[in-house]
């Protein structure tokens, strides 16, 4: 055997144990004689010539080939397995032929070389031939045939992708003009497969089932970053700007994710729709005097809180607030209870929202419209002068909101004080202001950011982003954050109280005095920041030190987090029966998991609007900004970019020596990669502050 096949040769002698052999192509070599087969001969006299013993050589060798070509070595297994475990190869010489001819070397010979050649059938274990059962052979057909295909992908895949890349940098474009005629040539199974590699390498670029097919396309080709994103983006298969940080984290964008939940789905909208028909007939009158009202976003659709505020006599406030109330008709332990669980959280991105729940009920049945009753969790708080909590009531019911009001009307009634809703409002803005001060004498360090908004214009590579800051709301938002802080830590109170495992968002840490307040101020706030420990959710309360809160136990958000969500299951059932839902045991049972997926989906959040951002920045003509230091060390300066809301480092020797925190330098941004997330400043110069912002 040589190279794993047999070759035919002649003895012309023996040297310290070593054969000399006399190949066909007229080599010599020496061998162990445990290389030979165990079928030898037949024997000729030694004082042959060379050309003779080449001559008869070539003719053993063509009469074993012409043999070899005869013989069915299938038909010889079916016979053979499940009757004896091995057998030498004159067992299977007597089965096929008589006489002389089971004996003739050559014919041993040749029938030996067709067992070799079926690997997956016969093993030569000399001096007899192994015979696999057949489970084992129809095992070893199925790794054969996939490795054949793993070949002949390979084979095409490698020319293809070098093809592509080659296209790619040459123009630049994507997608590359031809790639389409380059892929059809392929053939339908191929280019489906390829295309079903670079889909699995974007997925997951550590996958191991494919990692030794991917070695081999993609050899010759530069190890750059996303390499099999940016040959999918030349093949045209996805488009430009593709978000793969959904592929890696496993989260279905459109809402066509729940169509096999269809009849759950459409069951929870029909009884809902009726039973609130019946709801609205028998209202109380005294929650529709409440006048609840939400404050949202624009563009928010999914509203899963309002509220109603009144001063009380003696000093302090009653505060209802509503909550969507999904948890009223959930059908948990269900298929879409466990699809929404792995969904974990809803995306608000800006090229579109991804809703946790199906959007006909997230954003319609479930969703707090105005002047529509929905199931809700009515929480009433009441608050003293010095925004402290003084007892709190949850109780599920029916309500209407009498009117959806976007951020920006909010902030326009506060300052008016009057009309429908700005006397509720305004009395709101102060009860606002009252919590937030009680948090921070707790001990809260309150971070105030101006996200620029981010809009996109254009599809595909066309695609142009603009940054742009809409007027500030800030009254309005510090309504809206404050009473879902309250909310929430009411809730966490509450439960704790009543014995209610509930999930509960703690950073139990000691910040420095100084940390607590307000602060806006870029060096100001990364300082803070940097003192601040990451927070966890776990199932017994504790101190969230930043919120400035004892129990903060997120219930606010049920249309949009799966965390909320079962918190208001725990809730409900206890109203109702007295008991919680699930065990303290049951839920730390589901923790790991559930924070997996959250941790997952805040990827997508935190990394999709920082590529939009560098791409802005590499968009420009002009991209130089106002930057404030926040940070000195060695070699290195961190400096905040407070138009991009991100924070860019700079060698030292650009900024100079002499280096302050609150410092303003422009910078000039360059070598810009949204999708391998890099940024760099190339030039910084100091400034008396903001004066560009980086437009054209």
């Amino acid at each position: 055997m040589q190279a794993n096949r047999p070759h035919i040769a002649f003895v012309v002698g023996e040297k310290s144990g070593r054969l000399k052999l006399l190949t066909l192509n007229s080599r010599e070599m020496n061998h162990k004689q445990d290389r030979l087969l165990p079928w030898i001969g037949p024997r000729y006299a030694p004082d042959l010539s060379r050309q003779e013993v080449l001559d008869l050589l070539a003719g053993h060798e063509e009469r074993r080939a012409k043999i070899e070509s005869e013989v069915d070595a299938m038909y010889l297994w079916s016979f053979a397995q499940g009757e004896v475990p091995s057998a030498g190869v004159e067992w299977f010489a007597d089965l096929l032929w008589d006489g002389d001819e089971a004996s003739d070397v050559d014919h041993l010979a040749a029938l030996g070389r067709a067992l070799l050649g079926c690997k997956t059938h016969f093993k030569l274990d000399p001096p007899v031939f192994l015979i696999h059962p057949e489970e084992k052979v129809e095992a070893r057909l199925r790794e054969q045939k996939i490795a054949e295909e793993r070949e002949k992908l390979a084979a095409a895949g490698r020319s293809f992708f070098k093809q592509l890349w080659d296209a790619r940098q040459r123009s630049g474009a994507v997608p590359v003009k031809d790639a389409g005629v380059w892929a059809a040539e392929l053939g339908l199974e191929l280019e489906q497969r390829l295309a079903g590699l670079l889909r699995t390498r974007i997925a997951n670029p550590e996958d191991q089932e494919s990692d030794q097919v991917w070695k081999v396309v993609s050899k010759g080709l530069p190890e750059v970053p996303h390499l099999p994103l940016l040959l999918a983006q030349a093949w045209g298969i996805i488009p430009a700007h593709y978000n793969f940080h959904l592929d890696q984290n496993d989260y279905r964008a459109d809402d066509g994710w729940w169509t096999e939940y269809e009849t759950v789905v459409h069951g929870l909208t029909e009884r809902i729709k009726a039973e609130a028909q019946a709801a609205e007939e028998g209202m109380d009158a005294e929650r529709l005097a409440d006048r609840l009202v939400s404050v949202d976003a624009a563009t928010t659709r999914d509203l899963d809180d309002a509220f109603a505020i009144r001063p009380l006599e003696g000093g302090g406030w009653r505060v209802l607030v509503a909550l969507a109330c999904p948890a009223m008709f959930w059908p948990w332990c269900s298929e879409l209870d466990r699809a929404v669980a792995y969904r974990a959280s809803s995306l608000y991105l800006p090229e579109g929202s991804s809703h946790m729940m199906p959007e006909v009920l997230g954003t319609d049945i479930f969703s707090l419209c105005e002047k529509t009753p929905r199931p809700a969790l009515l929480v009433d708080c009441e608050v003293d002068a010095r925004g402290r909590l003084v007892s709190c009531r949850p109780e599920a019911a029916w309500a209407r909101v009498t009117a959806n009001m976007t951020y920006d009307e909010a902030e326009d009634a506060i300052d008016a004080g009057a009309g429908d809703h700005g006397a509720n409002l305004a009395i709101g803005y102060e009860l606002a202001e009252a919590l937030r001060m009680a948090r921070i004498q707790n001990g809260a360090a309150v971070i105030i950011r101006h996200e620029p908004e981010i809009e996109l214009e254009g599809e595909g590579a066309d695609t142009r982003v603009q940054l742009v800051f809409k007027p500030q709301t800030p009254k309005s938002q510090l309504l809206v954050s404050e009473l879902m802080i309250m909310v929430n830590s009411a809730l966490g109170s509450w439960a704790a109280e009543h014995s209610i495992p509930l999930y509960y968002r703690t950073q139990n840490i000691a910040l420095p005095k100084e940390s607590a307040g307000v602060w806006e101020a870029p060096h100001e706030v990364y300082r803070v920041v940097r003192s601040l420990g990451p927070s966890c959710l776990e199932t017994r309360p504790a101190r969230h030190a930043t919120l400035g809160t004892e129990a903060y136990s997120p219930v606010s958000s049920p249309l949009r987090r799966y965390a909320d969500l079962v918190n208001e299951g725990q809730i409900l059932h206890y109203l109702e029966h007295g008991t919680p839902r699930l065990t303290a045991g049951e839920m730390e049972a589901m923790l790991p998991t559930l924070t997996c997926r959250m941790e997952a989906v805040g990827r997508i959040q935190r990394f999709r609007p920082r590529y939009w951002k560098l791409l802005a920045v590499k968009q420009s003509i002009n991209p130089t900004y106002d930057s404030e230091i926040v940070d000195e060390a060695p070699n290195f300066v961190t400096a905040a970019v407070p138009d991009l809301q991100i924070f860019v480092r700079g060698s030292k020797k650009m900024f100079g020596d002499k280096i302050v925190p609150g410092q303003h330098f422009d910078i000039r941004l360059g070598k810009v990669d949204p999708l391998a997330n890099e940024i760099h400043v190339v030039e910084a110069w100091e400034s008396e502050g903001p004066d560009t912002n980086g437009s054209e």
